[in-house]
């Protein structure tokens, strides 16, 4: 799979915008402000059909605008693929491909599988389980498509029964039968999560070691733990036990949107005892293990590094480099930083590079 040309109309700070790529690694430079990581956000909003900044579509058109267009031209499978994103302030959201509108935007979820190294990753490691819950679903949901459809079904079923608990709560009364329906809904979507990222780990995880001591020099242990509810009960029985707190809490306190990924060095909590190094070689090293798993699930995914190398020292920033540009199972990958001269260095023996300076 390969991204051939760029167009970008209105997007946050750029009013007009092409890029066409003719070579493996493309690299966006300059100063900070001018919209390099807004280049990167296009290309996964093409992806995903959302910002992994800013999820609010409407605060991406640029100031004084009423619309935002995004345009990609893929090759994939031998085939050529223009994908249009187009929000409006006045007509909403609208993704086509090649010149089809999708009926459902979730069926374009996988089309064009990528994977981002962003500074804004340090969320998973300091915010609530939910962020890692999402990096999960975002690796599986890209090349599963019945597991991206229990999520969806699984978080109705759980939007609709937090409703009803607080809504009797509010007016004393209790609709039972109401409440059984939504319980079987989340039951039979559980257990197709649960299963399905319990396969994913067993597999993942390795690959995140293997990674993670390239990246290092293997001189740390890293430890990756997928925590559960649904290892010690059933989601029925879970659900049952757990009624009457649920009625005073009025929320469901049980389940796989309680699920959780243990980061850890040495045993002990990577948010507390890191270093900043340590840190964001454990995220680098979380990514490269997707993309590679997301490879071996179907295409080899875009790679999008953004200011990846903040933090890092020399050595760890020359391994990142050599794992991703040397290695034949990388495809595409795109690249910001600051400064063009330290591309230049870091590619001093590599031809299949190009320079957009913004």
């Amino acid at each position: 799979m390969k991204l051939k040309r760029l167009n970008i109309v209105n997007f946050k700070n750029h009013e007009l915008r092409e890029f066409i790529f003719n070579k493996k690694i493309s690299c966006f430079t300059g100063k900070n402000g001018v919209g390099k990581t807004n280049v990167l956000d296009a290309m996964y909003y093409l992806s995903f059909s959302k910002s992994f900044i800013n999820p609010t579509d409407n605060q991406n058109i640029r100031n004084q605008e009423d619309f935002f267009t995004l345009r990609g031209v893929y090759e994939i499978d031998q085939m050529e693929e223009n994908i249009v994103l187009t929000f409006s302030k006045t007509n909403g959201k609208t993704l086509k491909r090649n010149d089809k509108e999708y009926e459902k935007i979730s069926t374009h979820i996988g089309l064009i599988p990528l994977v981002i190294i962003n500074p804004q990753d340090i969320k998973l490691i300091f915010d609530g389980s939910a962020e890692r819950r999402k990096f999960i679903d975002a690796a599986i949901s890209q090349y599963n498509k019945s597991y991206l459809s229990a999520i969806q079904n699984y978080n109705r079923a759980l939007l609709q029964r937090n409703k009803i608990l607080k809504t009797s709560a509010q007016h004393q009364g209790f609709d039972y039968s109401l409440m059984q329906m939504w319980d079987m809904h989340l039951v039979s979507n559980a257990k197709i999560i649960h299963k399905v990222r319990k396969e994913f780990c067993e597999k993942f995880i390795p690959e995140f070691i293997k990674f993670y001591n390239i990246i290092s020099g293997e001189n740390e242990e890293p430890q990756l733990k997928y925590q559960t509810q649904l290892d010690k009960d059933d989601m029925q029985n879970l659900l049952i036990t757990n009624f009457e707190r649920d009625k005073i809490l009025q929320h469901t306190s049980c389940g796989v949107h309680k699920d959780d990924l243990i980061f850890e060095i040495s045993n002990r909590p990577l948010k507390n005892s890191g270093s900043q190094g340590q840190q964001k070689t454990f995220l680098a090293a979380l990514k490269l293990a997707q993309f590679f798993h997301l490879r071996q699930n179907g295409k080899t995914p875009l790679l999008l590094l953004d200011d990846v190398f903040d933090k890092l020292d020399a050595i760890r920033v020359k391994k990142i480099v050599n794992l991703v540009t040397e290695n034949k199972d990388f495809g595409q990958i795109f690249m910001s930083h600051t400064n063009q001269d330290d591309i230049k260095k870091i590619f001093e023996n590599n031809n299949d590079y190009e320079i957009f300076e913004l």
